[in-house]
């Protein structure tokens, strides 16, 4: 080790050392109540607390958010070392497009000429989709929520915290004034110690007005705050919206592959009632659209049983598809008419099972009848 013997100052080392051993000497009087202590004013206090509970919201809320954004703790330490070095963020696929990779290099393995090979290049090319719309929902909501925020962390919290830490090196000065003024034994030296205490007030007073002005300002920052919050909801409603609008889009295409089990879209039971009020007089004959009929009415699942009938079934049913419910004879269950209706099928409930079931099968209960069952 070197040390620089022209440069080294003993009576300064002595000073700083006197200097902080009499520091630790008043925090632990203080701690003990032996001292006298310069108490903050309540508006004070409560500026300062809310500042420091700003503080823990804000760095649990980034890192939340971080986490939801980048769920791998490595991709976003690496993220935050290339963002501190001002370098480009390294471009990685996420597992949506690794899962996209392998499925469209699977369907095109399997056939594309093939009803699953067909099926899963078009979910693969979906979730691709998905990908991107990943990618700029983390891009703009790192742009208009977290870095704010993350900001304002480093900027002003970090100031604050550095003028408050000046304001308590003024109390501490200002406290060992008064404790000096009581303690001092002759004129001169009381003369000397009031002359010290009255600069020690005046800079303990400029002080405390800087750090008042900081932390006033914290209202300021959380309505910026609040712009930015509004700013990361309409990101997600756009990001949702967006995966909404590639998965209706994706429903379509797998339901017009069509092939030996065609797909039955979900949430589309509005659709399916609009375009089937003009046709399903003659669709319901045909036998070409009976698959496709059928699954569109059996997705009446917010039927409630008060809104149904009990039947009993007459004799046992196999279903034949997903769409339709096995039956036990004599058994009794909820049902109701499809709509739109349906000439050969009704709209059935079975304990938690629902689904369509044959009307010849079944048989309709009076109130006589129910009161029997």
């Amino acid at each position: 080790m070197n040390i620089n013997l022209s440069n080294f100052n003993m009576k300064s080392l002595v000073k700083e050392a006197g200097s902080t051993i009499s520091r630790v000497v008043q925090l632990t009087e203080e701690k003990l109540g032996t001292t006298e202590r310069t108490e903050y004013d309540i508006h004070f206090q409560n500026l300062a607390e809310r500042a420091d509970v700003t503080k823990s919201w804000t760095e649990k809320i980034v890192r939340d958010t971080e986490s939801v954004l980048i769920p791998n703790p490595q991709n976003r330490v690496e993220d935050y070392i290339f963002e501190k070095i001002e370098k480009t963020k390294p471009k990685r696929l996420s597992n949506l497009e690794h899962l996209a990779l392998d499925m469209i290099e699977a369907g095109g393995d399997f056939g594309q000429d093939l009803p699953y090979g067909q099926a899963l290049i078009k979910v693969g090319q979906a979730e691709q989709k998905l990908g991107q719309c990943e990618h700029d929902f983390i891009a703009t909501s790192g742009i208009c929520f977290t870095q704010p925020l993350r900001k304002f962390l480093e900027g002003e919290m970090k100031t604050i915290s550095k003028e408050r830490g000046l304001l308590e090196t003024k109390r501490l000065d200002l406290d060992a004034c008064k404790n000096r003024v009581k303690k001092a034994r002759s004129m001169l030296g009381q003369q000397s110690a009031e002359r010290d205490l009255r600069v020690a007030q005046a800079e303990f007073d400029r002080q405390a007005e800087i750090t008042k002005l900081l932390l006033d300002g914290i209202s300021t920052s959380q309505a910026s705050h609040l712009r930015h919050l509004h700013a990361f909801v309409q990101t997600q409603v756009r990001y949702y919206k967006q995966c909404g609008d590639v998965m209706d889009q994706l429903q379509r295409e797998l339901a017009n592959l069509g092939g030996p089990t065609p797909y039955t879209p979900i949430d589309l039971l509005d659709a399916t009632k609009s375009s089937a009020a003009g046709g399903m007089g003659v669709g319901a004959r045909n036998p070409g659209n009976n698959s496709q009929q059928k699954a569109n009415q059996s997705m009446q699942l917010n039927v409630s049983t008060d809104q149904m009938q009990r039947a009993r079934v007459l004799c046992s049913y196999d279903a034949k598809d997903h769409t339709e419910l096995n039956l036990s004879a004599n058994e009794v269950i909820f049902v109701t008419e499809c709509s739109p209706v349906n000439e050969d099928y009704m709209y059935g409930k079975q304990g938690l099972m629902k689904g369509l079931v044959p009307r010849a099968f079944v048989e309709m209960l009076d109130e006589e009848q129910k009161d029997d069952y």
